[in-house]
């Protein structure tokens, strides 16, 4: 114990050493959604101390991730959706990576989604080269469709309009699929809004001053792709669109979910692979238990050993409930104690929390039964799992927090 509590405590001279202070950014607006959460925060010392804060100032902060840009209300990874994220004060940017039929790299959360995030289905020329056709619901089967990224060019995917991701499994027409964005997100913005390859989002990040943690997202095609393209060429682009852009490594965290990337990157461009990000999915593997250590395979000690610096897990694997509060976990301490550094994801995905905990919040089944929770947990981590940085779907949130209760980070070492 002593000595995890030694680790953390020089995690933390460590992270306000690497967090220097700079000028307040007077274009970063934030609007009503962290007050609301502020307001929603019972009496104390935390939201004494967020309501000073409330009139600013506000900095960009390398601790404010944006997911997908600011998909809560905008359409994931457009430029609309990114174009509000910078606005809130978001310090990294990410674009889930994926590629098209002519293995061209673009800004999709998944290979197959685009029936669900674009108008694709309202192009018939398009839609008529989609993997699955839609179909309509009947009896207890529901509406599917499924089109892909792979199944057209980058000129046809950039034509298309991103939209709020979701359908209506009911539905008996397209139109019908297409109303199915959550109540608790909007459409109010999802008029046209533009699609990014990976190139156009390397060159909006680098103009907006910001840097970049894009996704190899894995493929939903067979690999060797047309019988050429391996995952270790799709690895390889990923970085190469980088370095002709003239992007130094340090503005770069490269992320994966297959931990067979991060080993390509460590080992083929060790500059960037050094703060390559493992997605770690380890809580899908059987046996897994996210209090028992020995269930993990590999243990943080071996990722360590690999070279790896950062790993990333979801919200619920960091924190557990504890005497009516929100504590690290085993997985964190185990996590700080072998030396990596914590990116958390996803804040703000899930529905309002009055209506129960969801799959973020599931180690906290007592505690997230309000919106308040969004700043609790989000100060749990920060102070006492030390995270290095948190993704969300509304990164004004995140970057009301930073602004307030540390000085900004401007350069978070591996």
């Amino acid at each position: 114990m002593m000595i995890w509590l030694r680790n953390v405590m020089l995690a933390v001279m460590a992270a306000v050493a690497w967090a220097a202070p700079v000028t307040a950014d007077s274009s970063i607006q934030l609007g009503p959604r962290p007050l609301y959460l502020l307001q929603a925060l019972p009496e104390g010392v935390l939201k004494q101390k967020l309501q000073s804060c409330a009139n600013g100032p506000f900095y960009r902060t390398d601790f404010s991730i944006a997911h997908r840009g600011a998909p809560l209300m905008f359409p994931e990874h457009s430029q609309q959706s990114y174009q509000a994220a910078i606005s809130m004060g978001a310090g990294i940017a990410e674009c889930d990576v994926t590629f098209t039929s002519d293995k061209q790299l673009v800004c999709r959360h998944a290979q197959c989604d685009l029936h669900q995030t674009t108008d694709i289905l309202l192009r018939p020329e398009l839609a008529a080269k989609c993997r699955q056709p839609f179909q309509a619901a009947s009896g207890d089967s529901a509406a599917s469709a499924e089109c892909c990224s792979s199944d057209i060019s980058l000129a046809e995917f950039s034509s298309l309009c991103a939209r709020m991701d979701g359908v209506n499994e009911r539905a008996q027409s397209v139109q019908q699929y297409l109303q199915g964005t959550p109540a608790w997100r909007t459409s109010l913005y999802n008029q046209c809004a533009k699609p990014m390859t990976h190139r156009e989002s390397i060159q909006l990040f680098a103009a907006a001053g910001i840097k970049m943690t894009p996704e190899l997202k894995q493929p939903e095609v067979a690999m060797p792709y047309q019988g050429n393209y391996t995952q270790q060429h799709y690895a390889q682009q990923l970085v190469n669109e980088y370095k002709a852009a003239g992007v130094a490594p340090s503005q770069v965290y490269l992320q994966s979910f297959n931990y067979q990337d991060i080993l390509y990157w460590l080992a083929q461009e060790p500059e960037f692979g050094r703060q390559a990000v493992w997605l770690d999915g380890r809580y899908e593997q059987p046996g897994f238990d996210a209090m028992l250590p020995d269930s993990w395979r590999p243990s943080m000690q071996q990722l360590k050993q690999d070279g790896l610096n950062i790993i990333a897990p979801p919200l619920w694997l960091l924190v557990t409930e504890q005497d009516g509060a929100i504590v690290p976990s085993a997985y964190a301490k185990a996590a700080r104690q072998a030396g990596l550094n914590i990116i958390a994801w996803s804040l703000e995905r899930s529905r309002p929390l009055a209506e129960g905990a969801d799959w973020y919040y599931q180690s906290l089944p007592t505690l997230a039964n309000s919106d308040a929770a969004v700043l609790q947990l989000l100060d749990v981590l920060a102070r006492d799992v030390g995270v290095i940085g948190v993704f969300s779907d509304w990164p004004a949130t995140t970057t009301f927090y930073a602004s307030c209760m540390q000085p900004p980070q401007q350069n978070v070492p591996p």
